[in-house]
C-alpha cells in the first residue's frame, strides 16, 4: 500500500483532456481519490459555478487551466490575443475559486492547487501575453492562500515548465533534435520532468501531509528557474 493515500477524498480536476489533466486524472484515482473530471473550456462565465454545483462536495479543487502558448513579439499582441489568454486561464481561476471556497471555508477543510507555469517566474522572448496571465494566477493563488488559511483550507501552485505533458511538450517537440539540445542547454536535469513525477508531486499537495503549506508556489521545472 503507498504512503500516499487519497482514499474518501473528492477531487474536481479541470480541464481534464489538455496540459496535466489526464496524468492527474490517473495518479488521483490509482491513489484512491473519487476524481471529478471535467473536460470543458471554461470561458463561460456561468460554467465553473454549475460544475461546482453538479459536483457537490469538493475535498480538493485542481484547477488545471492551459493554452497553446502564444509567441507573438510584444510590440505585435493584439488585444484579442491578450483577452483570449486571460479568458482561459485567468477569470476561470477566479470563478472556481468563487464557487468552492465557501463549502470549504464552511467545513474548515479543503485544499485548492492550481496547475500553473513556471514562464511566470523567469522571463522569456516572445511570451509576454501568456506570462503575464501565468503570473496573475499565481499572484491570485498567494493572495487567496494566505486569506484563506484562517479556515484550514490550504491554497498553492506547481509553476512547472519543461515537464512532459500533451499540450506544451508532445512527442513530436521531444523528438526534436534542437529541443534536445534546449533542454541540455537550459535545464541542470538535462531531460523534462517526468508527467507522472509532476502528478505525484501534485498529488502530495492535494494530501493532508501537505497542510502546512499556505499560499505557495513550487517551481517543478528541471532547475530551470534557477539559471
Amino acid at each position: 500500500m503507498t504512503a500516499l493515500d487519497l482514499h474518501g477524498k473528492r477531487i474536481l480536476v479541470t480541464q481534464s483532456e489538455t496540459f496535466m489533466g489526464p496524468v492527474l486524472c490517473d495518479v488521483l484515482t490509482e491513489l484512491g481519490a473519487e476524481v471529478i473530471a471535467d473536460a470543458r473550456p471554461l470561458t463561460d462565465p456561468e460554467l465553473p459555478e454549475a460544475i461546482v454545483r453538479a459536483a457537490g462536495h469538493i475535498d480538493v479543487l485542481v484547477a488545471n487551466l492551459a493554452i497553446p502558448a502564444p509567441s507573438t513579439p510584444v510590440i505585435q499582441v493584439s488585444d484579442d490575443e491578450w483577452r483570449n489568454a486571460f479568458a482561459h486561464m485567468v477569470d476561470p481561476l477566479q470563478r472556481l475559486v468563487r464557487a468552492t471556497l465557501p463549502q470549504m471555508m464552511q467545513r474548515k477543510s479543503g485544499k485548492i492547487l492550481l496547475m500553473g507555469s513556471a514562464s511566470a517566474l523567469r522571463g522569456m522572448k516572445r511570451t509576454s501575453t501568456y506570462s503575464a496571465a501565468r503570473g496573475a494566477q499565481i499572484a491570485y493563488i498567494q493572495s487567496v492562500g494566505v486569506e484563506a488559511a484562517a479556515h484550514n483550507v490550504q491554497v498553492n501552485a506547481i509553476a512547472q515548465n519543461f515537464v512532459e505533458n500533451p499540450t506544451y511538450f508532445p512527442p513530436e517537440v521531444q523528438a526534436n533534435p534542437a529541443f534536445q539540445e534546449r533542454l541540455k542547454r537550459e535545464v541542470p536535469l538535462g531531460r523534462l520532468v517526468g508527467e507522472r513525477e509532476d502528478a505525484m508531486f501534485a498529488a502530495y499537495l492535494c494530501s493532508g501531509a501537505a497542510n502546512c503549506f499556505v499560499g505557495q508556489v513550487f517551481p517543478v521545472c528541471g532547475g530551470w528557474v534557477a539559471r
